[in-house]
């Protein structure tokens, strides 16, 4: 009985599909359409799905030798393929530390974009930017919160693929004008 009521369901819904697509669609649809779809762009960002090692190094204090750790990140894309979201689980200064990252593609504006949270605050980072293929690399360029401060800082953050089991990030701030790099973390996907 069930396996009638499914065919029967899954033929009407062919059935439905197959007339509505033989409308033609306004401009207006059209669009739709087209900014909800996922893309090139998305599926090149699902290739980094799973689970990935991480080595961070803090550059905190020019006079002082960078601070290391690790970390262990797991990518996967949500909302049908639209978003990657990276959680990323480790130690920081001796406590426990969990960020998450979305990235995502704007197929409307033709924009990568990536916002950061994590439990070492309560603001939240978001930057925009492109992709170079020739280089393999996603530069993003954006704003988060100064805590000394309480204002907007700029910074400036690349992710540089490899190859398909390596990958590198490099992040930029931008204080009295002047760009340091503040951390790098290289990659590597988890056997």
């Amino acid at each position: 009985m069930k396996n009638t009521v499914m065919k029967r369901t899954l033929l009407f819904l062919s059935a439905a599909f197959c007339l509505a697509s033989s409308y033609a669609q306004t401009a207006e649809e059209k669009a739709y359409m087209a900014f909800m779809t996922p893309g090139n762009e998305h599926q090149m960002l699902a290739q980094a799905n799973g689970t990935w090692n991480e080595d961070i190094t803090f550059f905190m204090d020019p006079k002082s030798p960078p601070m290391k750790t690790k970390s262990t990140c797991v990518n996967e894309m949500v909302l049908g393929g639209r978003y990657q979201r990276g959680v990323h689980t480790g130690e920081m200064m001796g406590q426990p530390f969990e960020g998450q990252s979305l990235t995502g593609y704007d197929n409307s504006r033709k924009v990568w974009f990536s916002t950061w949270i994590d439990n070492m605050g309560t603001g939240i980072a978001y930057a925009e930017g492109t992709f170079d293929n020739a280089k393999k690399t996603l530069t993003l360029k954006g704003k988060m919160t100064d805590p000394v401060s309480g204002k907007n800082m700029d910074f400036r953050e690349t992710l540089t693929f490899v190859d398909a089991d390596h990958q590198k990030v490099e992040m930029f701030n931008t204080t009295s004008g002047k760009e340091e790099k503040s951390m790098e973390i290289s990659l590597t996907r988890a056997k």
